[in-house]
């Protein structure tokens, strides 16, 4: 069973490599404005998964992803030699679209402030359906005790 801590600091390691080869050998023209933001490495050692974000629209995205897959070759025999493990792990570069998640996920807060205010505006105008107050209160109902006593019970000193 391998070392979860070696686990994490061969995928960390993998993801300074991807990334200085990216930035200093591939001159591929197709390759866009590129940030590699995570590397995940399986427990055995053999695959790994690296998450990337392109700066630009989705042709920049599709040449980028095109670029990297033609230099998946040179980037694993380099990843292989820096970690020095019996098998050069797999590379897969898969789109990280955290950029895409974060706007969904404002906008979903934007509908839900716009709502909260909608509910507060509509509560600020609302009246009671009927009293104010739907409750007896403790004065009242003293006040139907003494009157009941005083209808139909005798009360101590009347049997007297």
């Amino acid at each position: 069973m391998t070392d979860p801590a070696k686990v994490r600091r061969h995928a960390e390691r993998i993801r300074e490599l991807v990334a200085s080869v990216v930035r200093s050998q591939i001159k591929d023209p197709r390759l866009g404005m590129i940030t590699i933001t995570d590397a995940r490495i399986t427990a055995d050692l053999r695959d790994a998964t690296v998450f990337y974000t392109v700066l630009g629209d989705a042709a920049a995205q599709a040449s980028t992803a095109a670029a990297l897959e033609s230099a998946k070759g040179m980037l694993r025999s380099t990843v292989g030699k820096a970690l020095g493990l019996r098998h050069s792990p797999t590379l897969t570069f898969v789109l990280d679209d955290v950029q895409d998640q974060v706007k969904h996920i404002d906008d979903l807060l934007a509908a839900a402030r716009q709502s909260d205010a909608e509910v507060q505006r509509l509560a600020a105008q609302a009246k009671y359906a009927g009293e104010a107050q739907p409750y007896r209160l403790d004065e009242d109902e003293d006040a139907e005790g003494d009157q009941a006593d005083d209808e139909g019970t005798p009360s101590a000193t009347d049997r007297r």
